[in-house]
């Protein structure tokens, strides 16, 4: 109290006293009373240490209950229990029309989960793959203006040129010509999608284009293939005492025989591989021909291809010299999009076509052999 009676007789002497005088007296009372200060002080932060141990000492006394008492829960049982306990109330509170959930807590896994789980989607639809090589890829391509494309084929004539025997006439030979027609026609086909399937698909856009050209190219390769069996050469090659390799050499040899350029053999990919496993003889171990080659995964006969091709006939081939046959275009291939054709407007579609006026012609027949690699 001596301290604080002090500090009162201080502030009223300090009264419109200057601010150096105020600094003197102040340091002047510091100096005489701080053993008094320091006292005081430490009194208050004792006071103070001792009510946070107090503190402190009621804190770690109910923590160790807290701990005993979820021991003593979790030895008497199941969760089932636990949330009965802590339900109590609720439980005491149930009559007829009034009815309480409990809920036991437990491991969560992917059932606590209502829905679907987020998702990382790939636009890119894996489809069904395209055919090897198309009729196309081989032949050459005329584009007409109208309908019918006409080709001239020479056919045989009469006479001959001879040696002239002296006073004698000249022998007179004379050419006949064969016009052929070859009307193109429309290859197409569409597909119908709503509106709303577009805009939910976001690969739809992509997707449509890209496998209408691939089943359009199936379909112009098996409307060819029809095409170049109808016209071509039969094969007669016996397969008998032959093997693929040596039936393919025949072919190839009687072509060159009537001045046909052979520049591509087309079969299916079963032949082509049943080649590649070709036996010396029964037993012998594999070995083909010296001419026969396979570089960069390109089977050769003598610098000649074998492609691979789906869309030929099992066990079937064709030997040919390709530039002898054409592709005849009136309308070259078109895909189109359309909301407004049929009904699509009212009811919100789009249609989705691709066509194109096309013909093959085969112009010289002898130029292309279709063979059978089981005739007997």
């Amino acid at each position: 109290m001596e301290l604080k009676e002090q500090l009162e007789a201080l502030t009223v002497k300090l009264e419109g006293k200057s601010k150096e005088e105020v600094k003197t007296a102040i340091e002047a009372f510091e100096t005489k009373n701080k053993e008094s200060i320091d006292l005081a002080v430490k009194a208050v932060q004792d006071e103070m240490q001792t009510k946070l141990d107090a503190i402190q000492a009621h804190a770690d006394k109910l923590d160790v209950k807290l701990q005993e008492k979820s021991k003593k829960e979790l030895s008497k049982g199941d969760a089932i229990k636990a949330a009965i306990t802590e339900n109590i109330d609720k439980i005491k509170s149930v009559k007829k029309g009034a009815a309480v959930e409990i809920k036991a807590v437990g491991d969560m896994g992917t059932a606590n989960l209502t829905g679907d789980a987020p998702r990382d989607y790939n636009f890119d639809v894996v489809t069904f793959p395209n055919q090897k090589v198309n009729v196309s890829d081989l032949v050459g391509n005329v584009m007409i203006e109208g309908g019918t494309y006409t080709f001239t084929r020479e056919v045989v004539g009469e006479g001959s040129i001879s040696t002239q025997t002296e006073g004698s006439s000249k022998t007179q030979i004379d050419y006949d010509f064969l016009n052929v027609d070859v009307s193109t026609d429309f290859l197409a086909g569409f597909a119908r999608y709503s509106k709303k399937m577009k805009n939910n698909l976001p690969y739809l856009e992509s997707f449509v284009p890209k496998v209408l050209r691939r089943d359009y190219a199936k379909a112009e390769n098996a409307n060819f293939n029809a095409r170049l069996i109808a016209e071509a050469t039969a094969s007669t090659e016996i397969i008998t005492g032959q093997n693929k390799v040596e039936m393919l050499i025949a072919e190839i040899a009687k072509l060159d025989g009537l001045d046909r350029d052979v520049n591509a053999i087309v079969m299916t990919p079963a032949d082509y591989w049943d080649i590649l496993v070709t036996e010396k003889s029964t037993g012998a171990g594999y070995g083909l021909p010296g001419i026969v080659s396979l570089d960069g995964g390109v089977l050769r006969i003598n610098g000649i291809p074998l492609l691979k091709a789906t869309w030929v006939t099992a066990n079937k081939y064709f030997v040919a010299d390709w530039s002898r046959i054409n592709k005849i275009t009136t309308e070259g291939l078109s895909l189109d999009f359309s909301e407004e054709e049929g009904t699509n407007f009212v009811k919100n579609q789009i249609t989705a076509r691709i066509e194109a006026q096309v013909a093959l012609a085969v112009e010289d027949k002898l130029s292309i052999v279709y063979g059978d690699f089981t005739a007997v």
